[in-house]
């Protein structure tokens, strides 16, 4: 069994006990259809990406038998981790190029902006990338690329961890919403993008097990 599955499924458990937990009566603050309607679909995908992320630690855990496995959640996630990208990527230049509606929600503390944001976006590309490479041509060019990857799972993970604790409770009241029949602004068109974005994921795992990677021998757990 891998340790490092192990503390991530960890981690995953306690943020999702975290945004569980009762809270006061948060402050109101004013939105516009389209700044809601950009906060529900970040957080309902951010939702999908905690369930998948869930699945790749469980791999991890037994990562020999499930190495097949593995490979098809990291497909999987491509799309909503992308989706996830372009929606904080567009909130964040609307806030700094003064769109007034964005100025006026409250936006993420500073710490979480400029410094855990970078790294987990930086983490999460490296994983990614590293991860295909891997897939594809196995150590062809060079074993490093396993200890790349490796490396910036970890930071992957320690960074997805304090992103979770600030923003996993906005995921659960987002679906909530949704459950309940009060879906914020633009429901439509969000379900929308939501359906593609898992339906590329599902296309992208099957057509991952077309091709027999090189990648199967000499993988252990941690």
């Amino acid at each position: 069994m891998s340790k490092f599955g192990a503390v991530f499924l960890m981690l995953l458990f306690a943020a999702a006990l975290n945004a569980l937990r009762p809270q006061g009566v948060p402050s109101v603050v004013p939105a516009r259809p389209r700044v809601l309607a950009n906060e529900a679909l970040t957080a309902i995908n951010g939702g999908l990406l905690f369930v998948l992320l869930a699945a790749v630690a469980i791999t991890v855990l037994y990562i020999r038998p499930l190495l097949s496995v593995h490979y098809m959640v990291g497909f999987a996630l491509i799309p909503p981790l992308a989706l996830k990208l372009v929606s904080t990527g567009y909130r964040f230049m609307q806030y700094y190029r003064q769109d007034k509606d964005f100025r006026l929600a409250e936006p993420p503390p500073l710490f979480l902006r400029f410094a855990v944001a970078p790294i987990l976006v930086v983490a999460a590309l490296t994983v990614m990338g590293t991860g295909l490479e891997l897939w594809a041509f196995a150590d062809r060019f060079g074993t490093w690329w396993l200890s790349a990857h490796t490396v910036s799972a970890v930071v992957f993970m320690a960074a997805m961890f304090v992103h979770l604790l600030s923003h996993l409770r906005r995921s659960v009241g987002a679906l909530a919403d949704e459950v309940d029949g009060r879906p914020a602004a633009r429901a439509v068109s969000r379900r929308s993008i939501l359906l593609a974005s898992a339906i590329l994921g599902f296309v992208l795992a099957a057509v991952s097990l077309t091709y027999a990677s090189p990648f199967g021998s000499g993988v252990g757990g941690g």
